[in-house]
This record gives C-alpha cells, sequence and structure tokens, in this order.
C-alpha cells in the first residue's frame, strides 16, 4: 500500500530498514532529458517574489534554500541549474500518475485543438463521457456528479447541498481537518474581522475531537489502529477498543452539548494528509456515521484515496461506510484544476432548490484531463508494500528545528517529501503512482541517512 508518512518521535530513533548510511546510492536511471533552462535568474525570480508575491507564497516555503523548478517528467523534478529529483510530495498529493504523463499530455494537446472552454449552458461530451467513466467507480447509490474547480469549492458546494436536502444548518468536522486549515481558517477571521465584537460563530462548521490514536489521548504506539506501531501488544479485549470506545463518546458529547438535536452534516476525510496523516480507530466512522444519521445529518467524505490506499479504490472503503456525499481533487485531475462533488439522486434533487452556476466547471479541457487521468490510474494501479514504518519510542513532536534539518538534508539529497500535522510533525510522503521499487530503495536510504545524520549531531 502507499502510506502518506512516517511519524517521528523526539528521542533518538532507530530504523526498522536495514541500511548503510554511509554512503548514499546514485538515483536509479531515468532516460528523459530535461531542456537547458534559458529563462530568467534565481535572483529575478527572488525579487519579483518580494516585490510583487504576495507573502503567504513566502510563507509556505519552509526550506530553508528554495528549490527552482524547471521541469518535470513523471515521478522526476528538475531544478533551473538541472539538478535531479525524487518527487515524492506531488505537488502536495496532486500530480497522481506522473508529471507530463505522455498518455495525459497527449489528451491535452487533443482537446487543446478542439475546444478549450465552454460552459453548462451547453452541452459537450467531454463531461459527459468523464461522469460515465467516473460513477463506476463509486458504489450505489453515489452516482450523480457535479464538477468544479477544486477541492475547496467542492467542499463549500456540499455545505449548501446538505443544508438544503436536510433543512438544517449545523455541520460537525474534525479539528485537524485539510478542510478547516483551507476553507474554514478563513472563514473565521473573515467573521472575526467583519464584526467590532465577534459574533456567534454559529453556521460555520463545528470542530469536534480528531480521533488520533496515535498522538491523541486515547490510544498510543500499543493500540492496534495506530499507524505506527512499536509492538503489537494492545491490552483491548478481542474486537473492543477502548480508544475507539472513548472517541465516540467524545463525539457523541459534543451532539448533546454543542448543537441543536438535528443536524445537516458531518464531514470528514477517510484519511487525513495536512493533519498529520491520522488513521482513526477501526469501526469509528462507521459508528460516527450512524450517531450523525441518527440526528437527521449526511455523512461527507473529503476523499483523500483516488486509489492510492492499496487496498481499496477509495479511502472510505476501508472503513467499510458508504459516505452521502464525497468530495474529490487534487490527484483526478493530476495537478489540473477539477474537483467533483458525487453524491445520490436524492440530494441531487435537493440542489435545485438553489440557484448555482459554474463558469469553468466541467469544462471540455478539464474533462479531457480527468478522463485521461483515470484510464493511466488504473493501468498504474500498483501496491508497493516496502514503505516500512519507523519505530517510535515517544509521542512527542520533533522540535522545528529538527524537521526543518532532516527536510533540508533529503532536499539536498536529491528527494522532495513534505510535512503535515498540527505541529508541522509528519513527514508526508506521497508519491505518484508511477514511482518503482529501485525509486523506494534510493528513498528509503536517503531517509534512514538524514535520521541519522541529525540523531548523529545531537
Amino acid at each position: 500500500m502507499f502510506l502518506f508518512s512516517f511519524l517521528t518521535g523526539a528521542a533518538r530513533q532507530k530504523s526498522a530498514i536495514k541500511y548503510c548510511t554511509v554512503d548514499i546510492p546514485e538515483m536509479p536511471p531515468c532516460s528523459f532529458k530535461p531542456e537547458e533552462y534559458k529563462g530568467m535568474s534565481k535572483e529575478q525570480m527572488m525579487e519579483i517574489r518580494k516585490q510583487n508575491c504576495n507573502p503567504m507564497t513566502t510563507k509556505i516555503t519552509y526550506l530553508k534554500k528554495p528549490v527552482f523548478i524547471h521541469q518535470g517528467y513523471m515521478q522526476w523534478l528538475w531544478d533551473v541549474d538541472g539538478k535531479q529529483y525524487l518527487d515524492l510530495f506531488t505537488g502536495v498529493a496532486t500530480v497522481s500518475v506522473g508529471h507530463c504523463h505522455p498518455k495525459v499530455t497527449t489528451a491535452i494537446q487533443k482537446q487543446l485543438k478542439k475546444l478549450w472552454h465552454t460552459t453548462n449552458i451547453y452541452i459537450h461530451p467531454e463531461l459527459h463521457e468523464y461522469c460515465d467513466k467516473l460513477a463506476p467507480y463509486l458504489p450505489d447509490p453515489l452516482k450523480v456528479i457535479y464538477l468544479t474547480n477544486s477541492g475547496s469549492e467542492a467542499n463549500e458546494l456540499v455545505m449548501l447541498m446538505a443544508r438544503l436536502h436536510t433543512g438544517n444548518f449545523d455541520i460537525i468536522t474534525f479539528r485537524t481537518s485539510l478542510f478547516i486549515y483551507v476553507i474554514c481558517n478563513g472563514l473565521y477571521l473573515l467573521t472575526y474581522l467583519s464584526c467590532p465584537t465577534p459574533k456567534s460563530l454559529s453556521g460555520w462548521p463545528l470542530l469536534t475531537m480528531c480521533p488520533d490514536v496515535f498522538r491523541g489521548p486515547w490510544g498510543g504506539s500499543y493500540c492496534r489502529d495506530s499507524p505506527v506501531q512499536s509492538i503489537r501488544q494492545c491490552s483491548c479485549a478481542q474486537g473492543a477498543c477502548i480508544a475507539n470506545k472513548h472517541y465516540i463518546e467524545q463525539l457523541e458529547e459534543t451532539f448533546a452539548t454543542s448543537v441543536p438535536s438535528q443536524i445537516a452534516a458531518f464531514f470528514g476525510e477517510p484519511i487525513q494528509g495536512m493533519g498529520g496523516a491520522v488513521q482513526y480507530p477501526k469501526n469509528y466512522l462507521k459508528e460516527a456515521y450512524k450517531l450523525v444519521r441518527q440526528r437527521g445529518g449526511i455523512c461527507i467524505a473529503d476523499e483523500t484515496g483516488f486509489g492510492r490506499t492499496g487496498s481499496h479504490f477509495w479511502g472510505f472503503q476501508g472503513h467499510d461506510v458508504i459516505p452521502d456525499m464525497v468530495t474529490m481533487a487534487k490527484g483526478i485531475g493530476n495537478g489540473f484544476p477539477v474537483g467533483a462533488v458525487v453524491t445520490t439522486p436524492e440530494i441531487a434533487a435537493s440542489f435545485v432548490k438553489a440557484s448555482h452556476f459554474n463558469t469553468f466547471g466541467g469544462n471540455p479541457l478539464a474533462c479531457a484531463v480527468a478522463s485521461s487521468v483515470l484510464d493511466v490510474r488504473t493501468d498504474l494501479l500498483i501496491s508497493i508494500d516496502v514503505f516500512e514504518k519507523f519505530l517510535i519510542k515517544h509521542r512527542e513532536p520533533l522540535p522545528p528545528e529538527a524537521m526543518s534539518e532532516i527536510l533540508e538534508d533529503i532536499k539536498d539529497m536529491g528527494v522532495l517529501i513534505g510535512k503535515g500535522g498540527v505541529y508541522g510533525q509528519t513527514f508526508r510522503i506521497q508519491p505518484p503512482m508511477c514511482i518503482t521499487r529501485e525509486d523506494v530503495d534510493f528513498f528509503l536510504a536517503v531517509f534512514n541517512k538524514a535520521i541519522s545524520g541529525y540523531t548523529d549531531r545531537k
């Protein structure tokens, strides 16, 4: 399977993988030759970045020495100086089948020569071809698709649709969900700034505890359901989970104390990415969905899987649940801006109570790209089970300076990964599906050397 991250502890860690940490092997061979870069200098780019780019652009560049990307091909990137990198972050889990994949590139070129853009006022074949291709991948009754430009737009849209369908208003989501990072932080800030005295923020999603069995108050590295286990000596009886019991009780307390008796929706990623690669207790979503539906709400999955979880196509399938609505974006367009909301015929019918128009969603070019990505993804669906977990001694996060040092070393050795989690304590490894076993071996050696180098220095 593809693992989304390696979680790290604060103390010296010993790798479960036996690699020599003295010499880093050469990168796996790549026959592709990038074009020579002849554009503006790095100094010019940095000056423009300083003068004309919003400072938020600089804030999210967490590398000490930034990478100036020039060209990409499949799992590889090259900077303006010609240095080659193995890309295991893929634009934050977005380039799902590889940079400039030949089949996707061909589909884009073909569509560009035919029709770039028209709107839903008219009917064009590309939208219907893609919806017809995507629908069979989802279980019944999730068969009605609405295309958007991004995941953020899709997530905003499902809030409207849930409220229209249920007649209720309150929505619950996890504190560390990507939904909060991207949408709700901005909405809360906007509400705060618009009021001389901040009023009730009722109307925006209510935050409930994330059932994190690794770093949360219940569970830990001994928990059967922890994504990182030092040993498998869970004290729970077979078929029981104390951590899950407590997290469900916390959710029930949220229902009892913080929202009306009837709610609109419960919103959650089947596996959290930005929140720190959080995996929930085995039956948590199944029990949570039951509680939500008892209160008139619908269950929304912010889908992060899309063929990346190994055993199932969708992340929610790993929890043995079927949500009422699914949002998706990122990897479905391989970096091209496209998102989607998939729901049931009944919920979709409620949407027409409102008036909604999307200028770019479902345009011919986006649909052609997404359709080709779906074809390629099917060809590339593989199961790499060599991303072994590192043993963890403590659940406390590494300090920011340690994360920075390790990320910098990994980058300097030719591999790009990311970070996430509430405290930025999670290494995020989200490779494209074209990755090879040789690539994985190379990365593991680099990662092991970076960790060993840091602990040796300390």
